[in-house]
This record gives C-alpha cells, structure tokens and sequence, in this order.
C-alpha cells in the first residue's frame, strides 16, 4: 500500500499514517515491525521509555526496505531532558536502534514542573544541525509550552504529537498548531478502544462504507489532515489499519465524528504529568 506524505516545515516529509510501538514487549516487537514493514508501513514510532528500541531495530537491520524509504522516530524520556543529556539520550537510542540517525526526534512531555524543556529543545536543534535527528518536535506540548519555544529559539517544532480521537479532539490546539506551521500527530487515535470503538455514530458509518470502525476513526484522522499512529501486534489489524485509502467519509459524516468531542483523555494532563523528570 502507497502511503500519502505530508511536508513538514523543515522541508522534510513523513508518511501520513505511521506504526506505533507503545507498550509492544521488546521481545515482540521485531515481528510486529517486521510485519508492518511488509504490507507497507514505512513510518515506526518508538520511544525510550518503550524500551523496545532494541527490537525496533533487530526489525530494521534484517528488513529489504532501503533506509532511505523509512522514517524512524524516537523520544528524548523525561528523567534525560536538559541540554547535555539529550545529547547523550540520542547516542543511545541510536545505538539500540542500530541507526546513525533519526527521521524524526521528539521531546516526549514538556514537564513543566522540572522546567527543562526550553534547554531541552535546543539541544534538539542541535542535533538536527548534526544530521543525527532529520528533523525535531515535540509531544504532548499545549500553546503556553509551543509559545515559549517559539520566543526563545525563534524555531517552531516540526510536530507535535498529541492524544487525539473522536472523544477529544484538540480543536484548539490542532489549529494553534496550523498557524505556526507544527504538523498535528495523533497518539492513541482510537482512544485505546475505550468506548469510542463502538460508538453508534462510528458503527453507522462503517456500515456504509463496509468498513471496520477503526478504520472509519483512522481515515477520519487521515482526512483531518494529521498523521496518525495505529498500534497493533495482531498481522490482520496491523494490515486493515493502513487500508484507508480506498473510501472517503463525506461532509456530513465527518461532522457526525465532530460532534462526538467530548474531552476525554485516555493519558496525563500534559500541564501536570512530570513523571521521571528529575
């Protein structure tokens, strides 16, 4: 399958809908990926606090796929954020994931209690100038914590990855987010099957469409226009997550999905989650 690429502001771009790696044991993961990779994902989303980086790359130094057709992204953790240990925190999840560099390299929550993430970002910028990250961003940043790095770096994220699914749905942020250039990436853009898998409006519309009501919440994601990050081990999920570009919701139907917003998180509050920042 032919995944769409969005542009991001640095000039890079970064394949629409991505394979997401959270809470996939180390062990495991290689598979998984292995599999993705195979029915078309070119795009992996890992962290170090997965700890399966390792595994992400036992699946990339055996796979056909050429380098230059994959985007890999990975996260600076809470307890490494500062400027000298950013560094550092990239030189060994780039080992771990057998790369000389990252598509893409986030700070993973902005902990604004610890109150490094300013420092944080430019290290980041840094090592974007080194060819070590292609590009950089953020996860997790609300408008306060964007603004900030903003005025004092003068260098806009080219992401920020955020909780987002038809039970919360950002509009806020998603359109600070347009304004200054940032590329909207959604985590958990099923809601972790939380009640919004079987939603009646979503159940409708898959019906119409013959469709899977994952797949119906994903192509609402593609047509919002954000990357999206699907997460699954099973090969038949892993493979009808990346089958959307076949249908096409209609207006009406995504503003169905639109009414569905209800402020529901299924992670932290970005504005008090400091957990592992020292």
């Amino acid at each position: 399958m032919s995944v769409p690429r969005i542009f991001l502001n640095d000039g890079h771009s970064i394949p629409q809908v991505g394979f997401g790696v959270w809470q996939v044991p180390d062990d495991e993961v290689a598979e998984a990926v292995h599999v993705a990779l195979e029915v078309g994902y070119r795009h992996i989303d890992t962290a170090a606090i997965y700890g399966n980086e390792e595994g992400v790359g036992r699946a990339l130094k055996v796979t056909n796929v050429p380098r230059d057709e994959l985007f890999v992204t990975t996260k600076v953790w809470n307890s490494d954020q500062g400027y000298d240990s950013t560094r550092k925190a990239l030189d060994t999840s780039l080992a771990k994931l057998g790369l000389d560099h990252v598509d893409l390299y986030l700070i993973h929550w902005p902990c604004p209690e610890a109150d490094r993430y300013v420092d944080t970002w430019k290290a980041m910028l840094e090592l974007k100038e080194s060819g070590k990250a292609l590009s950089v961003g953020v996860c997790n940043f609300q408008p306060a914590h964007l603004q900030r790095l903003i005025d004092e770096t003068g260098v806009a994220p080219a992401i920020n990855q955020i909780e987002l699914h038809p039970y919360l749905q950002q509009d806020e942020l998603r359109a600070f987010n347009e304004e200054h250039g940032i590329v909207t990436e959604d985590w958990s853009p099923l809601a972790s099957g939380k009640d919004v898998m079987d939603d009646e409006t979503i159940s409708e519309i898959a019906e119409a469409h013959d469709v899977t009501p994952a797949q119906v919440i994903l192509r609402w994601h593609v047509q919002l226009g954000d990357v999206v990050l699907p997460k699954s081990v099973t090969p038949e999920r892993i493979r009808s997550n990346l089958d959307l570009f076949d249908f096409e919701l209609s207006g009406e139907e995504m503003a169905a999905i639109a009414a569905l917003d209800r402020g529901m998180r299924t992670g932290p509050d970005p504005d008090t989650f400091n957990e592992g920042a020292r």
